[in-house]
């Protein structure tokens, strides 16, 4: 059983125009992201979507669960990226240079001397990174990007280059963990083989080429992302929820995200 998803184009200052066909935009729009929902308005419980770069993006922070729901909101947001293009140059900052205080980082968000602490790495095809609330983080120009994330967009800003929209130092207080980032889980993808990316705390990807591996046994509302090449019915640029991800069949590359909690 499958049920195609519906995108939700979001356009962005920092977003692009011209996008490929295949995600149906109007290419005079700056298209900066795009989500996947259900049809129906009901809600998912992970949320993939595409970030399309021109500019950097504003230096943010986003809170764990326990922050967001004392602060009223339904989730916190843990997300994970998936490099599918970069140009020449292009950067992607995760995690501070050094560990500073909080006061320190907010204190360098006021004077604008905050960019010299992120640790600016340079970005290419087929990396993966996980990035925890709390961490640090920014997307450069130049790049398309797969995300993975919980649920609900709760960002804090930090920085943002003079573009004049609202920034949060006081929200980003208690939140932000200004260390250099590791985790396991990040690595570059092999472009050719099945593995998981990631499994929980809140959700799972897959990186799958011809077929997916083997899937935990706990995942649920698992979302078919189809990249280079059609799965089944669903096309480059589509999503779709899927019942069964061990039937799925592709020339190409797809990947598949799906809700653990």
């Amino acid at each position: 059983m499958i049920e195609h998803l519906k995108p939700r184009l979001l356009d962005k200052p920092w977003g692009r125009r011209g996008l490929n066909p295949r995600f149906g935009a109007d290419p005079a729009r700056q298209v900066g992201e795009i989500w996947f929902e259900r049809p129906t308005g009901a809600p998912l419980d992970v949320l993939a979507k595409y970030l399309f770069t021109t500019e950097r993006l504003s230096i943010q922070v986003h809170p764990d669960e326990a922050t967001a729901n004392a602060r009223g909101l339904p989730h916190g947001k843990d997300e994970c990226w998936i490099v599918l293009d970069a140009e020449p140059g292009a950067v992607l900052g995760i995690g501070t240079r050094e560990p500073v205080s909080p006061d320190t980082l907010l204190e360098a968000a006021r004077d604008g001397s905050i960019e010299a602490l992120i640790d600016w790495r340079p970005a290419r095809r087929g990396q993966f990174l996980y990035n925890p609330a709390g961490t640090v983080h920014a997307l450069g120009a130049g790049l398309t990007i797969l995300e993975v994330q919980q649920p609900f967009d709760v960002t804090y800003r930090l920085f943002d280059y003079g573009r004049h929209r609202d920034l949060h130092l006081a929200e980003s207080r208690n939140v932000v963990d200004p260390v250099p980032h590791r985790h396991s889980a990040d690595h570059d993808i092999d472009q050719h083989q099945s593995r998981l990316l990631c499994d929980g705390p809140w959700f799972g990807a897959a990186w799958c080429f011809g077929q997916a591996p083997q899937l935990p046994a706990n995942a649920r509302e698992i979302q078919l992302l189809p990249i280079d090449a059609p799965v089944g019915d669903v096309h480059t640029g589509q999503c779709a929820l899927i019942d069964d991800p061990a039937v799925l069949r592709s020339t190409g590359a797809f990947v598949l995200a799906w809700a653990t909690s």
